[in-house]
C-alpha cells in the first residue's frame, strides 16, 4: 500500500539553519490545493473566495467529476454566479491554455499544501499516487495531507484501521462546518492541522489560516487521534440525529445520550493514542514542546494498578484540541437556522422509518435505501461505511466495550442479527430503556459485579464477593472474576436494556468472523 515511514515534511533536510528562513517563506507565501472537490472543500473555496478572493486556494476534481456536482440543485441556485466563475478559475489549470481541470500533478506542482479531500473508498490509492507523483516531479518538500472521516479497510488482511496509524506522517485536517454554513458570510468555524512534528503542525495551519479570515486553525500532533475521533464521531451523529428525532419529547435523555456520545468517542480516542507506534517521538523528540502549539501540559495519562505498578492505559493529550472536540460537540447538535450534518440528517431518518415501521432496519442495504430515498447520498454517509468495520476496530486498538457502548448499540441495530433487533428496538425506542442502557453500559466488568451483588445481597456467592472486596487487602477486583451471582438468576426475566447489554459483551466482538 505504501511505506509507514513514508517522509512526509515541508523540510525535505533535518533543520538546519541554512535552510529554514528560506524554506519557511516558500511555505508561508504558498498555496493549498485540494484534490477530489467534494461539498466540504467546494464550501471551503466558496468562503474563501466570499472573504478574500480566494489567493491561496486551488481545487481539482477527481476525474469525470462535477467541480459542483456534491450540491443540489437547490444549494447552487442560491449561490453567487460571481463566486461560482471565480472557484471555477481556482479550478482551471493556466498551463496549456485548454481550460482543463487542474489534475494532482497541478497540485504537486504549484502548492505547498495538498489536502486530498477523498472519502475511504478512494483515499488509499490516492495517497499512494501522491507521494507517487512527488518522488516523480522531484516536489518531496510538498506536505500531503487528508480530512477522511472513515476508518480503513484492507480485503486482502481483513484488517480495518486509521490511515494515519498506518501512515505516521500522513497529516490530517479536520474542522466543523454545517451542510451549507461555509456559505454564510458572517460566520466563523475552528479547525485542526494535525502533524506529528510540532513545526510542521504550526506552518500548515498558518497556511491553512491565510485562506480566509473567517477560518480559524489552530495546530496539533495527533493527527492519528484526530482522524479516528473524526470517524467516531460521523458514527456517533447518527445516534445523535436519532436522539433528538425519536426522543424530541423526553428532553431529560437527550442531555445523557449526547453527553455520553461526546465522552465515549474521547475515550476511544485514548485507548487508539496508546496503541501508536510513535507516541514517545510525539512527546520527546520534537524541535520545542507541544505546549507551544496551545496545549495547557504536556502530557495527560490514566493508568491502573496492577500487581503494585501503575500501567498506563489511555492518553488523553489530544483532547486539549479545541477544535476538535468542538467538531464533536457540534455535530451532535440541531441547529438553530440550516441543515445538520448528513450523518446527523441519516439518524433523523432512521428515527422517521423506526417509529413508522416499528422495527430495526433490516440491514445497513436497507437503512443506506432510506438514506437515498430521503435526499442523501450514498457517498456522503460516511457514519455507515465506518460502521461495517466497527467490530474489527474494537479488536484492533482494544477499545473496551463499556466505553463504546452507544456506538455498539447503533452497531446492533443497523447490522446485528433479527434475533435480537426486536430488543434493541425497544431499548432505542423506550426512554427509560434508553436511559437505563446509557447507565448501566458504560461500567465495567468489576462495577457490575459489585451492582449485581448489591442487587441479590441475599445469595451467599454476592455476601462473599463484597466481602473479599473490603477485607482482603491483598486481592485486587479482578481476581474475583470466578465468582458468579448470575447462575441462580437464570430462571429470572431480565430488563430488555440488561438482555442487550448481555448480548453485546458475548457477540459483538465476534459479529465480523
Amino acid at each position: 500500500m505504501f511505506e509507514k515511514n513514508s517522509t512526509n515534511s515541508f523540510f525535505t533536510e533535518s533543520y538546519s539553519s541554512e535552510h529554514i528562513s528560506k524554506r519557511i517563506k516558500e511555505v508561508l507565501n504558498g498555496k493549498v490545493g485540494f484534490y477530489s472537490v467534494g461539498l466540504y472543500p467546494a464550501s471551503l473555496a466558496y468562503n474563501c473566495v466570499l472573504q478574500n478572493q480566494g489567493l491561496n486556494i486551488l481545487l481539482a476534481p477527481r476525474e469525470g467529476r462535477e467541480l459542483f456536482g456534491a450540491f443540489s440543485e437547490v444549494d447552487l441556485s442560491e449561490m453567487d454566479n460571481g463566486i461560482k466563475t471565480k472557484i471555477e478559475s481556482m479550478a482551471i489549470s493556466n498551463v496549456d491554455n485548454s481550460g482543463r481541470y487542474n489534475t494532482l500533478e497541478d497540485l504537486i506542482i504549484n502548492c505547498e499544501l495538498v489536502v486530498l479531500s477523498s472519502n475511504s473508498k478512494h483515499i488509499i490509492n490516492d495517497v499512494s499516487l501522491a507521494f507517487k507523483l512527488r518522488k516523480k516531479l522531484n516536489r518531496d518538500n510538498v506536505l500531503i495531507a487528508c480530512l477522511v472521516g472513515s476508518f480503513c479497510h484492507d480485503e486482502k488482511k481483513n484488517e480495518s484501521f486509521v490511515l494515519c496509524e498506518k501512515l505516521n506522517n500522513l497529516a490530517f485536517f479536520s474542522g466543523f462546518h454545517r451542510h451549507g454554513a461555509l456559505r454564510n458570510p458572517l460566520d466563523s468555524f475552528t479547525a485542526n492541522f494535525c502533524h506529528p512534528d510540532a513545526m510542521n503542525a504550526i506552518l500548515g495551519a498558518k497556511l491553512l489560516n491565510k485562506i480566509s479570515p473567517n477560518i480559524q486553525v489552530s495546530a496539533g500532533v495527533h493527527n492519528v487521534e484526530g482522524q479516528y475521533i473524526k470517524a467516531a464521531k460521523n458514527i456517533s451523529s447518527i445516534l445523535a440525529g436519532f436522539g433528538h428525532a425519536f426522543h424530541k419529547n423526553n428532553p431529560g435523555l437527550l442531555p445523557t445520550l449526547l453527553t455520553l456520545l461526546l465522552d465515549q468517542c474521547l475515550d476511544q480516542a485514548a485507548y487508539v493514542s496508546m496503541r501508536r507506534a510513535d507516541r514517545e517521538k510525539l512527546y520527546k523528540k520534537q524541535p520545542f514542546p507541544i505546549t507551544e502549539l496551545g496545549y495547557s501540559v504536556q502530557r495527560i495519562e490514566a493508568s491502573f494498578l496492577k500487581d503494585g505498578d501503575f500501567v498506563q492505559v489511555r492518553d488523553h493529550t489530544f483532547s486539549q484540541l479545541t477544535a476538535m472536540v468542538a467538531d464533536v460537540r457540534g455535530s451532535m447538535m440541531l441547529p438553530v437556522s440550516g441543515k445538520p450534518t448528513r450523518n446527523f440528517q441519516a439518524g433523523i431518518v432512521l428515527a422517521e422509518r423506526m417509529n413508522e415501521l416499528k422495527r430495526c432496519p433490516k440491514c445497513a442495504d436497507e437503512f443506506i435505501e432510506w438514506c437515498e430515498k430521503s435526499g442523501l447520498k450514498r457517498g456522503a454517509l460516511e457514519g455507515i461505511n465506518s460502521l461495517n468495520y466497527w467490530p474489527h476496530i474494537l479488536r484492533k486498538y482494544s477499545i473496551p466495550l463499556s466505553n463504546s457502548s452507544m456506538i455498539n448499540l447503533l452497531y446492533m441495530c443497523i447490522m446485528g442479527p433479527v434475533g435480537i433487533k426486536k430488543d434493541i428496538y425497544t431499548v432505542m425506542t423506550n426512554s427509560r430503556e434508553l436511559a437505563n442502557y446509557c447507565q448501566e453500559s458504560i461500567k465495567s466488568f468489576q462495577s457490575m459485579k459489585i451492582s449485581d451483588s448489591l442487587d441479590n445481597f441475599h445469595l451467599k456467592t454476592s455476601i462473599d464477593f463484597i466481602t473479599k472486596s473490603l477485607t482482603e487487602e491483598n486481592r485486587l477486583f479482578f481476581e474475583f472474576n470466578m465468582i458468579d451471582t448470575h447462575d441462580p438468576f437464570e430462571s429470572l426475566e431480565k430488563a430488555t436494556y440488561r438482555k442487550v447489554i448481555d448480548y453485546i459483551e458475548t457477540n459483538l466482538i465476534e459479529s465480523d468472523s
